[in-house]
């Protein structure tokens, strides 16, 4: 398996070892620092915890910038937007600049949206093209699904193939249309932390650490770190 795995007890442990992970990592650095954010009810505690003490007031926001690897192809204020869950969790609720902010658009048609989101994040990262030397994101947290999914990497679906564009639209595998960013985007970044938690996981992440496995998660290959933060359920202890 690639990665490193560090198990907690439970999501509520997950979520605050992973909130003093992250807040550490932007402390480590000076300059911009880049989020690549993941949807689901693990990553909305995390954020709610960003938000509260004792994270919010050592978090640097003025020069942290949020951005989506996926997003639901509904309007930001629907129930089931990434962004309406990230904004009432966290977003709302700490000192972020609205110019930090880099939601997936959602209007128009799904293609056009995604090449509007990725010319927003070339022009985040400045250039059209990305060098593995220099990894777009410093973060980039992802979710697992049971079937293997991350992102919007959806199984047997077209995209997995996708190396050209950064950003692409998947209109099927899914009830609605989604917004994904593709493996090259996702893989450039200095660290990538999948997510992991509740027995419905254990499945799928017992057969990626057994190595071998072609589910889109196991064929994350980031330039730079790969952690995988799960408890104790989804690693099947418990």
């Amino acid at each position: 398996m690639k990665g490193r795995i560090e198990t907690l007890a439970d999501p509520a442990a997950l979520a605050y070892h992973v909130a003093e992970w992250l807040t550490s990592a932007a402390l480590a650095t000076t300059g911009d620092f880049r989020v690549s954010l993941s949807g689901g009810s693990t990553p909305k505690a995390l954020f709610a915890l960003l938000a509260s003490d004792p994270f919010v007031g050592r978090i640097p926001w003025a020069r942290v910038s949020w951005f989506w690897g996926d997003e639901r192809f509904v309007p930001h204020d629907h129930p089931e937007s990434n962004y309406r869950m990230t904004r009432e969790a966290m977003l709302a609720k700490a000192p972020v600049p609205p110019a930090n902010v880099h939601p997936v658009p959602v209007d128009g048609a799904p293609e056009e949206a995604a090449a509007r989101y990725e010319r927003i994040l070339q022009a985040a990262y400045g250039a059209p093209v990305l060098d593995p030397a220099r990894p777009m994101f410093d973060v980039t947290l992802l979710g697992l699904g049971p079937d293997g999914h991350t992102a919007s990497l959806l199984p047997g679906e077209s995209v997995l193939d996708e190396r050209t564009r950064w950003v692409a639209a998947v209109s099927h595998g899914r009830p609605e249309i989604r917004i994904t960013t593709t493996y090259p985007v996702i893989e450039s970044s200095h660290r990538v932390a999948f997510l992991v938690s509740g027995r419905a996981k254990a499945e799928i992440f017992k057969a990626i650490r057994a190595g071998g496995s072609d589910a889109p998660a196991a064929r994350v290959k980031p330039v730079g770190e790969l952690i995988w933060f799960v408890d104790r359920a989804a690693a099947g202890e418990g």
